[in-house]
C-alpha cells in the first residue's frame, strides 16, 4: 500500500511540475525567455509541449 501511495504522490508532483512550466511558458516576458523554458521542458523525459 505504500508503495501505491508514494506512485500517486509522485505522479502528482510530476503533473504540478508540468503546469507550472506550462503556465511559465505561456506568460514568459520574452521570446527568449519563452524558449529557454522551451528547452527546459524540452530536456525533461516524457515532456512534451
Amino acid at each position: 500500500m505504500n508503495n501505491i501511495a508514494a506512485k500517486l504522490r509522485a505522479r502528482r508532483a510530476e503533473a504540478r511540475t508540468h503546469r507550472a512550466l506550462n503556465r511559465a511558458i505561456d506568460t514568459a516576458a520574452t521570446a527568449t525567455v519563452r524558449q529557454e523554458l522551451i528547452a527546459i521542458a524540452q530536456a525533461r523525459s516524457g515532456y512534451m509541449r
